[in-house]
């Protein structure tokens, strides 16, 4: 029997994000994706399971632990491992590194979703947040839209100008001003409530959401959806579970015809025109970790 590999956070150096996108349109040319989530709490602590099976591409069982109290030990809160399982035999064929995977599938995911929505030729993206997140979707669309120029725009101004320092690119100062200069706007924060105003949106634009993941979180209000030419990665993930759609769906501020397609309905991914907006949402999901642990497996065993 071949012992499984180890694939630690390092092999990122032998990944590439345009052939990540690549994986994703592969991935989901494939069956659709069975996928499920499962929980179990002790007192503040979780263990979130989000498995998926494609059939020709195998089974990824990812697992979060999230342990707000390691904070006061020095450690970080969420951790966790991917299982990746063989599609013919079942058997384990590696364990990759959890914040591998989650970093390049969410980055990967938005990034896709800009390369088939946004202009090509566009040039200003703003990136609003400065977390963890984006820092890699610096890295991601820096890669999709070379010779692009950055500004990143957090709450927290200081934060912001230390990320802008550590990249090379400019600060926001005025989030209303540097969303209406931007060609690309790609939002990863924890607000539940609405940051960007659809009437602050120009013609031509591409909005990218990524931070709500909750039923109760939102980064964008109602005008921006009803405004934007629509699209998600994942109905199935997406419309009945965050607050992004789900909000705005059960007041009827949009309907579901509205939300036009998916990456499942590939070839419908395209904006019509130069000065349409168009919005995507990130909502993740376990089969997107089944593609990008696909994906960095085999770029693993051909180094």
């Amino acid at each position: 029997m071949t012992t499984p590999a180890f694939i630690p956070y390092e092999a990122e150096a032998e990944l590439d994000w345009l052939g990540l996108t690549e994986a994703f349109v592969e991935g989901h040319q494939r069956p659709k994706a069975e996928i499920a989530d499962s929980f179990l709490y002790r007192g503040d602590d979780t263990l979130l399971n989000r498995a998926a099976w494609i059939d020709g591409l195998g089974l990824a069982v990812k697992s979060a632990t999230i342990f707000p109290g390691n904070q006061t030990r020095g450690l970080g809160a969420v951790n966790g491992g991917v299982s990746l399982y063989a599609d013919d035999t079942g058997l384990l064929e590696a364990v990759v590194d959890f914040h591998l995977i989650t970093k390049w599938k969410t980055a990967g995911d938005s990034l896709l979703g800009s390369l088939r929505l946004a202009r090509p030729d566009s040039k200003e993206i703003l990136i609003v947040g400065a977390g963890h997140v984006g820092h890699s979707l610096f890295e991601a669309y820096s890669a999709g839209f070379p010779g692009a120029r950055f500004k990143v725009w957090n709450r927290t101004i200081a934060k912001a100008e230390a990320m802008a320092e550590e990249l090379g690119i400019g600060v926001a100062r005025d989030l209303e001003t540097a969303v209406g200069e931007a060609d690309i706007v790609t939002s990863a924060t924890m607000s539940t409530e609405p940051l960007i105003r659809g009437d602050w949106l120009q013609p031509g634009q591409h909005l990218d959401l990524i931070g709500a993941y909750r039923p109760d979180m939102r980064e964008a209000d109602d005008a921006a959806l009803q405004r934007a030419r629509v699209f998600v990665d994942s109905r199935d993930t997406t419309l009945g579970h965050i607050g992004e759609l789900k909000i705005p769906l059960e007041s009827g501020a949009i309907r579901r015809e509205q939300v036009l397609a998916d990456y499942y309905a590939m070839d419908a991914m395209q904006r019509e025109g130069d000065d349409e907006i168009t919005l995507f949402k990130n909502g993740g999901g376990a089969h997107l970790d089944l593609m990008t642990s696909r994906y960095v497996h085999a770029r693993w065993l051909a180094t």
